[in-house]
């Protein structure tokens, strides 16, 4: 569902403007004509709509909000564009690919190290899907629930709470991870998010609960263990070296 025919969802712009002049007449006579005779098709069934929180892989404290809008390919994957809001001003600035734990399992071991788990998002309520009513929106966590994720970053446009970004995409393209622990996601980035967006992680995170006796130990949960010190573990996140549903 396009997003201005869902009054649910809260706009989030992005929290930069790229460089660059604005657009002449040229730009704008393209556009009117693709949109009457160029097809969109690879683009329409990307209607799938979460956002959460990104770290760095290899700088965690580097964290930013993330837009996901996700085709659902198979029951087993799905692959997703990320956007730095979800305005039609927003920032492409990354992809997402999202495996179940099925299809993780069949990977050589030497690329299971690209794929970070994706349980503490769900247990945690961080990961939402704005728009949706509460039992479809937990129907999806469920779906989620025991899958990974392999998310490169290629545009880093700063935080929504105010750490300036880059104008132009830079550099290599960044791989992400995902937060496993309480205390791991900074509290304000989070905060800021929740009320632009009128959301509420708490109450999403009771309401998710139930699914903790479901949620597997996942690959990675530990990966940046010694880069949170005093993080918290929750109940239904482990790595699979504890073998436990405690952390």
């Amino acid at each position: 569902m396009p997003r201005d025919m869902n009054p649910r969802i809260k706009e989030r712009r992005s929290p930069l403007p790229p460089s660059g002049e604005r657009k002449g007449t040229w730009p704008s006579v393209l556009e009117q004509g693709a949109n009457l005779l160029q097809d969109t098709t690879p683009l329409r069934d990307f209607d799938v709509y979460v956002v959460g929180l990104h770290c760095a892989r290899d700088d965690p404290g580097t964290q930013m909000e993330a837009h996901h809008y996700c085709r659902m390919v198979n029951e087993d994957l799905l692959q997703c564009v990320l956007f730095d809001g979800n305005t039609r001003d927003a920032n492409l600035v990354g992809v997402e690919y999202i495996v179940s734990e099925r299809l993780f399992g069949s990977l050589p071991e030497d690329e299971r190290g690209y794929w970070h788990p994706h349980n503490y998002e769900i247990l945690s309520g961080q990961l939402a899907a704005p728009g949706l009513p509460a039992v479809a929106e937990t129907a999806l966590a469920e779906l989620l629930l025991n899958s990974y994720g392999k998310t490169w970053h290629t545009w880093h446009t700063g935080r929504h709470d105010g750490e300036p970004g880059h104008g132009v995409p830079l550099g290599e393209p960044t791989l992400m991870w995902s937060f496993n622990r309480d205390g791991e996601a900074d509290e304000a980035l989070l905060r800021d998010r929740d009320e632009t967006m009128e959301l509420d992680t708490a109450r999403r995170r009771a309401r998710r609960a139930g699914l903790a006796s479901r949620a597997h130990p996942q690959h990675g949960v530990d990966a940046l263990r010694d880069r949170f010190p005093g993080s918290t573990p929750v109940p239904g996140v482990a790595d699979v070296r504890e073998g436990n549903g405690t952390g």
